[in-house]
C-alpha cells in the first residue's frame, strides 16, 4: 500500500479543478433527473483520469458508473449526488457531495494506480424528493449495481464532522382530489369542493399524529387549491411525505395517511387518486466498523469527529444501499457558522473557504478509507460480519 501522505497529496493536486466544478454547480444548479451538464462535467473529470464510464446508466439519463480497476481485490463504491433543490439551488450541498466523491477516486487512483482492487464512482441523480421518480440509488439497487460490491460510501456536508446517524424511511406521494366547479356565490350547492377535501385531509393528518410513534413525520403542501375565489375548486393537489424510523412501520403509517385522504374525499363528496411520486427510501444502517475507519482518516488530517449529528429525522436513498452492502453516510463540516440545511445560506457555505476545505478533507477521508479496505482483508471481514448481523433478510 502507498502511504497516506502520498494519497492525500494526490487529492490536493487534483483538488483545484473539482473545487472549481463545485462552485460552477452552485452557480448553475440542476434539479433531479435534469442534471445533464453537472453529470457531464463530473464524467469528463473521471475520463480524463483514466476511469471507464458508462452513461447513461440504470435507465436514468443523468446517472453514470465510472470504473477503475488496478488489480484483483475488493470493489469499493463511492456515491456521488449532484441534484439541486427547486428555488434554493444547492441548499443541501450536493455540489460538494458529487465533486468530493469524484476527487477522492481520482486522488486514490493517481497515487496508487496498481491498487489491488476496483474503485467505482456511481453518479446517482435525484436524491431530493422534489421531483417525480426521485431516488436514483434505489433505481441502481433494482438494476443490480451493488452485486459484487464490497462496501459503499458517501459524505454529506454539515456543520460538523460526524459519523452518520440514523435516517427515517420515507414515502413520497401526491394526492389529487377531483370535484365539480360551480359559481361559489350563485350556486355553490351545485359544486363539489376539492379544496375542502384537501383541508379535511390535513385535519386528518393532524389528528393522526397523536396516534403514531414519536419518530413519525407527516408533512406536505397544497400544491393546487383552485383558480379563483368565485369558482368552487374542482381540483386540489397535495404533495407530501410520510417518514418513520422503521421501514416496516412506515407501511402502516402510509396506509393511515391514505385513509385520511379517502376520508377527506368522502366528506366533501370528491374523488381521490393517490400515487407514489418517488422511490420508497428505507432506514439507514451505518456500518460502525466501516465508520471507524473513516473517522480515523479524518483524524489523520488533524480534524475532530463527533459520534453523530443526532436527529435522524431526514431521509436518503443511500439507506437503500445500506441494506444491500456495508455502507456509511457520514458528515463533513463546511461552516462554523450556524446555517440551516435546505436554505440559500447553506448553499452559500458550499463556496466559502470552509466549504472548499470540507470538500478536500472529505475527499481525503474517503480515499484513505478505500485504501485501508483494499489493503486489509481482515478489516473488510470485520465490516462484513457486522453487516450480516445488522441487516434483516
Amino acid at each position: 500500500m502507498v502511504s497516506k501522505d502520498s494519497i492525500f497529496a494526490a487529492v490536493e493536486k487534483a483538488a483545484p479543478k473539482l473545487i472549481a466544478l463545485s462552485d460552477w454547480m452552485y452557480e448553475n444548479p440542476e434539479i433531479g433527473h435534469q442534471e445533464h451538464e453537472s453529470a457531464a462535467r463530473l464524467i469528463q473529470q473521471l475520463r480524463d483520469n483514466g476511469f471507464v464510464v458508462e452513461a447513461p446508466y440504470a435507465g436514468m439519463a443523468t446517472a453514470f458508473r465510472a470504473t477503475y480497476k488496478g488489480g484483483e481485490g475488493p470493489v469499493v463504491a463511492i456515491l456521488a449526488e449532484y441534484d439541486a433543490l427547486p428555488g434554493i439551488g444547492h441548499g443541501c450541498g450536493h455540489n460538494i457531495i458529487g465533486t468530493l466523491a469524484v476527487l477522492s477516486a481520482i486522488g486514490l487512483k493517481n497515487a496508487w494506480p496498481d491498487m489491488p482492487g476496483t474503485i467505482l464512482v456511481l453518479g446517482a441523480p435525484a436524491e431530493e424528493g422534489a421531483v417525480d421518480n426521485a431516488g436514483g440509488k434505489v433505481f441502481m439497487v433494482e438494476h443490480g449495481t451493488f452485486a459484487g460490491v464490497d462496501v459503499a460510501m458517501m459524505i454529506h456536508p454539515s456543520l460538523q464532522n460526524a459519523l452518520g446517524g440514523s435516517s427515517n424511511a420515507r414515502e413520497a406521494m401526491e394526492i389529487v382530489f377531483k370535484g365539480k366547479t360551480a359559481h361559489a356565490a350563485g350556486a355553490p350547492h351545485e359544486g363539489i369542493n376539492a379544496l375542502d377535501a384537501a383541508i379535511q385531509t390535513f385535519n386528518g393528518f393532524n389528528a393522526l399524529r397523536q396516534h403514531v410513534k414519536p419518530d413519525v413525520r407527516i408533512h406536505g403542501i397544497i400544491k393546487e387549491g383552485g383558480l379563483s375565489p368565485n369558482i368552487v375548486p374542482d381540483r386540489a393537489v397535495i404533495r407530501m411525505y410520510a417518514r418513520a424510523a422503521d421501514s416496516e412501520y412506515l407501511k402502516e403509517v402510509v396506509e393511515k395517511v391514505h385513509n385520511c385522504a379517502r376520508a377527506g374525499a368522502m366528506a366533501a363528496g370528491a374523488g381521490v387518486e393517490i400515487r407514489q411520486t418517488a422511490k420508497t427510501y428505507k432506514n439507514m444502517i451505518n456500518n460502525k466498523a466501516l465508520g471507524d475507519v473513516w473517522k480515523h482518516n479524518v483524524e489523520l488530517q488533524g480534524e475532530k469527529v463527533s459520534e453523530s449529528v443526532g436527529g435522524g429525522a431526514g431521509s436518503t436513498d443511500m439507506a437503500n444501499v445500506s441494506h444491500e452492502v456495508p455502507s456509511i453516510h457520514p458528515y463533513i463540516s463546511i461552516s462554523s457558522r450556524k446555517v440551516n440545511g435546505h436554505s440559500t445560506a447553506f448553499a452559500d457555505a458550499t463556496i466559502s473557504q470552509e466549504g472548499h476545505k470540507g470538500l478536500v478533507v472529505g475527499a481525503k477521508s474517503l480515499a484513505g478509507t478505500a485504501a485501508d479496505l483494499l489493503s486489509d482483508a481482515g478489516l473488510l471481514s470485520k465490516i462484513k460480519e457486522e453487516f450480516a448481523a445488522s441487516v434483516k433478510r
